[in-house]
């Protein structure tokens, strides 16, 4: 009987142990699944690679060495096709697509391939230098779509995840690589390119974005859209890598250039101020006695326009615009391109008037005729 006793508590006891270890074990697993790893679970069918191959110009000496002929032809110019590649996601059913306008410019095909290898020949809808988006569509429809969250709700040293086609790495694996990191900060402000692009608001992050990752998401942890992974800073000339300092647009901004380049194919700046204007200058402030010479004076106001309903006179001098100081009327356009600015929005202008100066905000109207 006693013997009987001792096995059963030994069988009880391995039970126990087996069922403890088995617990620990389920513990461990269910401890690596976490926010991070649902957050990239949940929006990864959603990212695209983006195979581009694009015209590009390069130019070349003259063959004619004589330079009398090096005079007339400095160089020649020559076209070449090449491949190049980027990130996208899908942010729709019916097979929309965001991405960078840099990752499609001068794009002569647009090949889309989705996680588990999918291709598409992808229609541009419509591009945006100035934001540097861009949206295609897929023919198709139920795609796998990624949610877009609120950019102007962020926490700096909250986790994100940048999803996307680093170094053409999609096309190894057919699914997209991540990278974790955190918000460093936000509304980075790097003012106009060279190339024309403006870069305002940015979210800056230590997620690793490296080339290919352009267009890509920058996800939350609740797997939620919040920027377009854009560029990066390498601090080299010569290597191109992450460095930790990658920036991305704010969703939101996307989010609207988007909708615009859906709706109408282009995102429509115009605008009219019924304004004429012209540098002021020192001879021009002599003459007028402005103790300065520095800003834009105005020579003419369009009867009827935003201008004049704003109270503004001829030989008014603007001295800033919204808080930008102006020399020129292209200092202007700056301004309100810069911020996105479009007709119904209002810029706050300081001018000076009968040796005074003033606060006067004016109304963007819709362009009728060639005054700004």
């Amino acid at each position: 009987m006693k013997s009987q006793c001792k096995l059963f508590v030994s069988s009880a006891a391995c039970f126990i142990l087996i069922v403890s270890a088995l617990s620990a074990q389920s513990n461990i697993n269910q401890s690596r699944r976490n926010a991070i790893t649902r957050a990239i679970e949940e929006v990864s069918p959603a990212v695209a690679s983006i195979n581009v191959i694009q015209l590009k110009e390069y130019a070349t000496r003259s063959p004619f060495y004589d330079p009398f002929f090096q005079y007339f032809f400095p160089y020649e110019l020559h076209r070449q096709r090449v491949k190049s590649s980027g990130s996208g996601v899908v942010i729709s059913p019916d097979g929309y697509v965001l991405t960078n306008y840099h990752v499609l410019e001068n794009a002569l095909e647009v090949v889309v391939t989705l996680p588990g290898g999918e291709e598409y020949q992808a229609e541009i809808v419509g591009t945006d230098r100035v934001t540097d988006l861009a949206l295609l569509k897929l023919d198709g429809k139920n795609f796998p779509y990624a949610k877009l969250g609120d950019s102007d709700d962020l926490i700096i040293g909250e986790w994100v995840i940048a999803l996307g086609n680093p170094y053409g790495l999609f096309d190894v694996s057919k699914q997209p690589s991540a990278a974790v990191g955190i918000i460093s900060a936000v509304n980075m402000d790097f003012g106009r390119q060279e190339s024309g692009r403006v870069y305002q608001d940015m979210i800056q992050t230590d997620a690793a974005i490296n080339p290919g990752n352009s267009g890509g998401p920058l996800v939350n942890s609740l797997g939620e859209v919040i920027g377009i992974n854009t560029f990066i800073f390498t601090g080299s000339e010569i290597t191109q890598g992450s460095i930790g300092i990658g920036f991305a647009i704010p969703i939101n901004r996307a989010r609207t250039v988007a909708e615009e380049l859906k709706n109408s194919g282009r995102i429509d700046r115009s605008f009219s101020t019924g304004l004429h204007v012209q540098p002021l200058t020192r001879r021009i402030a002599q003459y007028l006695d402005i103790p300065f010479s520095s800003g834009v004076i105005i020579v003419e106001v369009e009867p009827g326009s935003t201008a004049d309903l704003a109270g503004l006179k001829a030989a008014d001098v603007i001295i800033s615009v919204n808080g930008v100081k102006v020399k020129n009327a292209k200092d202007i356009f700056d301004v309100i391109e810069g911020n996105y600015l479009r007709p119904g929005d209002k810029i706050k202008l300081k001018i000076y008037r009968d040796g005074k100066k003033k606060s006067v905000t004016l109304e963007l109207g819709k362009i009728k005729d060639s005054f700004w």
